[in-house]
């Protein structure tokens, strides 16, 4: 939509039809706060059997907020009916804001990026990417329309989570800036932090080397997997330790992470330690496949 200015300050129209592309952990956890919000969701899987766990995470995520007294029946059933699932991306096409929520591949990003500005309508959309990591104004580049694209990353369990980091490009206009904060504030009660295009970010440039630095302590042979997290829990006051918190992210999304800013920095903070690699070759995610540091 377009944005509404006036001397005091600047406005953004209701962004009233949200595409999600991915409907995973952090996909579906947009999805959630964007019906939640009232906007009519679209949520774009690869298949219907993912489409089928894309419904599901998203629906077991509300019924849960209901019986917990979370959300009112009348809003459960007014955010369940905004949603639409499908495998077309091509359904994307009425959108005003696309978020793209997959894997942190360059390559699939580029590839899905180039074919929404194909298929995206209207010349006012905004084509956002939700990557923890890579550059924006790199993908902004596959697109016609690079002053329209930007990074909108939220933090899991996206519902839950107060923060959202808005990552303008070097090449998107401060008006689709203006727009992204003001839905993200006003519609997602959400706080926002403006942050560089450098691969990190501002959240994951400061956590990523910290979580690193635990998985190659423990790698080494330093210390127990109990004791490094009791150590930041019991004396740093974390409300969660660095082991426990790289099983909830996700370890293949820690290495992802780690990949993409050491191959920005080239800084050996940032190089993914052996222990992560061998994990993630072998399918130890963490709580995603049931184990990972811990056993869930």
């Amino acid at each position: 939509m377009c944005l509404q200015r006036t001397k005091e300050r600047i406005t953004a129209m209701a962004i009233e039809t949200v595409g999600i592309v991915g409907g995973g952990q952090m996909g579906a956890g947009i999805a959630e706060l964007a019906a939640k919000a009232g906007c009519k969701v679209i949520v774009r899987e690869i298949s219907p059997e993912a489409v089928e766990g894309a419904e599901k995470r998203i629906s077991g995520s509300f019924g849960k907020a209901l019986d917990r007294g979370k959300i009112e029946q009348a809003d459960h059933d007014g955010a369940i009916a905004n949603l639409s699932y499908t495998t077309d991306l091509a359904d994307l096409a009425p959108c005003d804001l696309v978020v793209e929520a997959v894997i942190e591949s360059p390559e699939l990003k580029h590839e899905i990026f180039q074919a929404l500005d194909e298929i995206v309508t209207s010349a006012d959309a905004i084509l956002a990417s939700n990557t923890s990591s890579i550059p924006i104004a790199s993908i902004a580049v596959s697109t016609k329309r690079p002053d329209k694209v930007v990074g909108l990353h939220f933090f899991n369990p996206a519902p839950v989570m107060k923060l959202v980091e808005v990552i303008p490009s070097i090449l998107t206009s401060d008006d689709v800036v203006a727009e992204l904060r003001a839905f993200a504030t006003d519609k997602l009660d959400k706080e926002v932090v403006l942050a560089p295009d450098r691969s990190g970010f501002v959240v994951n440039f400061l956590l990523v080397p910290y979580l690193i630095s635990a998985i190659r302590f423990l790698g080494d042979g330093h210390a127990t997997v109990e004791d490094i997290d009791n150590g930041m829990k019991l004396g740093c006051g974390h409300p969660m330790g660095p082991l426990t918190l790289s099983d909830m992210i996700g370890l293949d999304t820690i290495h992802h992470v780690a990949v993409a800013m050491f191959d920005e920095y080239k800084e050996q903070l940032y190089a993914p330690p052996p222990l992560l690699s061998r994990m993630v070759e072998g399918g130890l995610l963490g709580r995603k496949t049931g184990k990972g540091f811990y056993t869930y």
